[in-house]
């Protein structure tokens, strides 16, 4: 059996990924002054990320696995699927990684739009300024779209149960924060936030027109 290597390169983009979350943690209070929730004050939040962080960790680790583990056919067939031996087509993994490198390139662009007013989680006692340029002028959530897309590129080239499970896992995460960090920026906001929120789409444009803050 061949070596995985669109999984290799998947598994590289996930880390760069992280770890650059990781860094704006640490350099968010020293550059904006605030903290970035990663641990957030509200309990639920919380609770969240004691659930998300698996997931995270997991979603490091199985690209590297499905490239290193050589021969599945030795395995027991549950392993077997654990680790991968589900149908995979090395063209849509080449395709999955070439759309993994173009997310972490558009999520870099995200971030670095959303400026000091970038958060991992909901702090209620913290107004963060609304960002409506750039990407956020189609999109509310556009760093977790590209979050998503990533995921379930992960997924064409590591089509596993483990992989699978993951990926559930964490877009069905991503659906519940999106719901809500919106809840808390309506009411920070109020109609501002209404009328951005009827002009743009969650994850993805719901149109070609940009949306102009008045």
């Amino acid at each position: 059996m061949s070596k995985n290597w669109p999984a290799l390169i998947i598994g590289i983009v996930v880390s760069v990924y992280w770890s650059r979350v990781m860094l704006m943690v640490r350099r968010s209070r020293k550059t904006a002054g605030h903290g970035a929730n990663l641990v957030p004050p509200e309990p639920l939040g919380r609770i969240l990320r004691i659930v998300w962080m698996p997931v995270i960790l997991l979603w490091i680790l199985l690209p590297f696995i499905a490239f290193v583990v050589k021969r599945r056919d030795r395995y027991p067939i549950p392993i077997r699927r654990i680790l991968g031996e589900l149908p995979f087509e090395p063209a849509w993994g080449w395709c999955a990684a070439i759309i993994a490198l173009l997310c972490l390139f558009a999520t870099f662009i995200c971030w670095r739009r959303m400026g000091t007013s970038w958060r991992m989680g909901i702090d209620p006692g913290d107004k963060t300024q609304l960002v409506f340029s750039g990407p956020y002028a189609f999109v509310r959530h556009p760093i977790y779209g590209l979050s998503s897309v990533l995921m379930l590129a992960t997924l064409v080239a590591i089509p596993s149960l483990l992989m699978l499970i993951t990926a559930l896992t964490h877009l069905l995460l991503l659906q519940w924060e999106s719901l809500r960090e919106e809840k808390h920026l309506i009411a920070l906001h109020g109609e501002e936030y209404r009328q951005y929120s009827r002009h743009t789409g969650r994850f993805f444009p719901r149109s070609i027109r940009a949306y102009k803050h008045s």
